[in-house]
């Protein structure tokens, strides 16, 4: 009977289960671990795409593109944003954060004022006109080769050829006095790399000061750059307003000097650590010349991919690749793994310029694609050609171990490079 009424008995409820936590998302961004490869722990993200969810440093979840065919489909896509100053637009640094609120002109906003300001500069960025400066870089190249021949190994590179050569170039084409490269030199470092938020907003402050009373003293005397040019024709006509005009140029010369330093340095080491490659472009039998650098610096760009993070915030909604983009989310394109996507090139972990692939997004794509995308491979052929042809033996003058290179929340390249020959 007692097994009888036992047996009548409901079942003993199991304990409520508790439901597993979700899994941490990926910290973007990282630290690179080898400065011409992607972190490696972004390994994960890579097999998860071609959109996947990371994190930030604020804990915001954002969609991050890693897949090219969806990249390009995604940044040709109107329903992305790049207004900086809207509160939803991503913000990967708290540097970047306390800096959000400011206008940053063409990078930072949309059309049509994004199509306003862009056709104001293009004739200064056109094929012709680049291949008009080559002989004024070919020029400036060589006056800093000469200075360190004249000085004899070792040399630090960076200091003495990779940041002077844009430097140089950006502040002739700008009408920017070179005298004062010192100064904005640590401010564009400042500004990208702190150190800290404030230090970065300060560093804001005194460019955009710098401009504002350069622009009064050629507004009284005239010169000839392109600054000039918008002051007397787009300031005058009533086009641009002071502050606008003080965005654009110092996003001119902030990236017109540090992108390219950062690829001729990091391109340097890259070559010095690929010593076959780098055999091709060597003077002397089986060096194939000039004639080939064109193709190198295509793949350099493509293998390198300093500028990894390109910001949007989605305006609509979009479906693409099974994924839905909700208004309002944060979107960020990691270049460098965009750039390593092999559905769009084999073996994409070599550097390869023999490679028929060509299309990159180093430069961004759609209508915010880089202006001076034109002057950046005139001054990387020259640059990186020169520099081997004069100095056939350069090397590295330490261990590349030793060597420091840039943290992974601002563009990639090197600290120091210090070589001989």
């Amino acid at each position: 009977m007692m097994e009888s009424v036992e047996s009548t008995k409901p079942p003993a409820s199991a304990p409520a289960s508790t439901p597993a936590p979700a899994p941490a998302l990926t910290p973007f961004p990282q630290d690179r671990t080898c400065p011409y490869h992607p972190p490696t722990g972004y390994a994960p993200l890579r097999e998860a795409g071609p959109l996947t969810r990371v994190s930030l440093f604020d804990g915001r979840s954002v969609w991050l593109v890693t897949g090219h065919e969806a990249a390009r489909v995604l940044l040709a896509d109107p329903r992305l944003s790049s207004d900086r100053q809207s509160e939803d637009f991503p913000a990967p640094t708290e540097r970047f954060a306390r800096v959000r609120d400011r206008s940053v002109a063409l990078l930072g906003v949309d059309d049509p004022r994004h199509n306003v300001q862009r056709r104001m500069l293009i004739p200064s960025f056109s094929v012709k006109r680049v291949a008009a400066l080559r002989p004024r870089i070919q020029e400036t190249v060589d006056r800093l080769l000469d200075a360190m021949e004249e000085q004899g190994p070792p040399a630090e590179l960076v200091g003495a050829f990779a940041l002077p050569v844009p430097s140089m170039v950006i502040c002739a084409l700008l009408g920017v006095p070179y005298a004062d490269h010192d100064f904005f030199e640590e401010q564009s470092r400042r500004l990208l790399r702190g150190p800290g938020a404030q230090n970065s907003e300060a560093a804001r402050d005194e460019l955009a000061a710098y401009f504002h009373e350069l622009i009064e003293r050629k507004r009284r005397d005239p010169g000839d750059g392109l600054l000039d040019e918008l002051i007397h024709r787009q300031l005058a006509a009533g086009a641009v307003d002071r502050d606008e005009l003080v965005s654009l140029a110092t996003i001119l010369l902030v990236a017109g000097h540090e992108t390219t330093a950062n690829m001729i340095s990091l391109g340097t080491f890259t070559l010095l650590q690929h010593p076959e490659r780098l055999a091709e472009l060597r003077p002397g039998p089986g060096g194939a010349g000039p004639t080939l650098m064109p193709a190198v610096i295509e793949e350099l760009l493509r293998y390198l991919s300093i500028a990894d993070g390109m910001l949007r915030v989605v305006r609509e909604d979009i479906e693409i690749a099974g994924s839905t983009l909700r208004a309002g989310e944060g979107v960020i394109f990691s270049t460098s793994l965009i750039n390593r996507d092999d559905a769009a090139y084999e073996n994409p972990e070599e550097l390869d310029w023999h490679r028929t692939t060509r299309h990159h997004l180093a430069f961004g794509f759609g209508i915010h694609q880089c202006l001076g995308q034109n002057l950046a491979r005139a001054e990387l052929e020259i640059a990186l050609w020169s520099l081997f042809e004069r100095l056939p033996g350069l090397r590295l003058a330490v261990p590349a171990d030793e060597i420091p290179f840039k943290p992974g929340d601002t563009l990639q390249g090197m600290l120091e490079l210090p070589v001989t020959w």
